[in-house]
C-alpha cells in the first residue's frame, strides 16, 4: 500500500490499495480494460494538485500518469505552432516550453501546480487564460478501451470543469500557440507570477483553490470577510496570504481539512446567504 500523502500537494491522503505507473500506452490499455472488465475501481492521477485524499486512503488501483511527459511541435507556420502534449507532463514544464520558444497563449497560466490532464479536464485559468482557449483536440480512452481523438469543440467546458467522464482516460491533447518572441512571453509570464506569488502562498503545501469563485464574488474575499483569515483546525490553517488557500502546516489530516471547509462554509453561508460550491475534488474512503 502507498500513502497517498507522497503524490498530492497537499501532502495528506490515506494508503491506495494498489499504486501503479504505466510505462506505455498498450500496458495502460491492458491495464484498464482488465480493471474496468474484473469491476475494480480505480482512480488516474495526474500532478496530484486541486485533489484531498481522505484518511482512509483509496480503494483499488491508483493510475499515476507521471511517464506520460512527451511534448513535441507538429507542425510550424509563420502564425502558429500546434504542439502535442501527453497528458502526465507537467503544467508548468509547457508553459516553460512555451516561454523558451517564443509560443502566447499560456502565459497567465504560470504558477498553476499539477499536470497538463488535470488542467484540461478542470480547464485550468488564471488571469482571463483558460486551457480550452488554446485546445484544438484530445485523445480519450473509453470504459472498453476505445482510442478516440475529439476536436476540443466536442467536449463541454465549463468554469473549472469539462464534460470529460471520470471513467474515460485522457492520453493526450494537441494545443495552438501564437509565435511570438522570447522576451515577449517571458514578460507577460514574470508579471503574472509576480502577482500570483504577492497574492497566493505558492510556497506552501496546497490544493490550490478550495472553492469556487461564485458569479461575481470572490470565494477568497467571502472567506476573509467572514473572518476566517488564519483560522485553524489541527494543522490545517486558512491562509493568511490568500483566504481561499488551506495551508497543511505539517501533520494535516483530511478531516480536519474537511472540518475547517465545512465551518468556513457554513459560515459564509449564513452570513453573506452564498454557497460555495467546491473547486477541490475529495476523493478516497473514511
Amino acid at each position: 500500500m502507498e500513502p497517498m500523502s507522497n503524490h498530492t500537494s497537499l501532502r495528506i491522503g490515506g494508503p491506495a490499495d494498489v499504486f501503479v505507473m504505466p510505462q506505455s500506452l498498450l500496458s495502460l490499455k491492458n491495464m484498464h480494460v482488465h480493471l474496468k472488465k474484473s469491476q475494480i475501481p480505480f482512480f488516474p492521477l495526474g500532478g496530484g494538485t486541486n485533489i484531498l485524499v481522505r484518511d482512509g486512503g483509496i480503494d483499488g488501483v491508483v493510475i499515476s500518469f507521471r511517464s506520460f511527459k512527451k511534448i513535441e511541435v507538429l507542425s510550424d507556420d509563420n502564425t502558429y505552432v500546434d504542439v502535442f502534449v501527453e497528458v502526465g507532463t507537467l503544467l508548468q514544464r509547457l508553459v516553460n516550453f512555451s516561454l523558451e520558444n517564443g509560443y502566447a497563449g499560456l502565459e497567465g497560466l504560470a504558477g498553476i501546480p499539477g499536470s497538463v490532464g488535470g488542467a484540461i479536464c478542470g480547464n485550468a485559468g488564471a488571469f482571463g487564460y483558460e486551457m480550452k482557449d488554446v485546445l484544438t483536440s484530445v485523445v480519450i480512452m473509453d470504459a472498453k478501451g476505445v482510442i478516440e481523438r475529439f476536436k476540443a469543440e466536442e467536449i463541454d467546458f465549463g468554469y473549472r470543469s469539462s464534460s470529460i467522464l471520470p471513467d474515460e482516460l485522457l492520453l493526450s491533447a494537441e494545443i495552438k500557440l501564437k509565435k511570438d518572441t522570447k522576451e515577449e512571453v517571458s514578460a507577460k509570464t514574470e508579471n503574472f507570477l509576480r502577482m500570483k506569488r504577492e497574492k497566493q502562498p505558492l510556497w506552501e503545501p496546497s490544493a490550490g483553490s478550495v472553492f469556487k469563485n461564485p458569479p461575481g464574488l470572490f470565494a477568497g474575499k467571502l472567506i476573509d470577510e467572514a473572518g476566517f483569515k488564519g483560522m485553524r483546525i489541527g494543522d490545517v490553517e486558512v491562509s493568511s496570504i490568500h483566504s481561499n488557500f488551506f495551508i497543511n502546516k505539517g501533520g494535516a489530516t483530511a478531516s480536519d481539512f474537511i472540518r475547517l471547509m465545512e465551518k468556513v462554509a457554513h459560515k459564509v453561508k449564513e452570513r453573506f446567504g452564498v454557497m460555495l460550491e467546491l473547486e477541490i475534488k475529495i476523493v478516497g474512503r473514511e
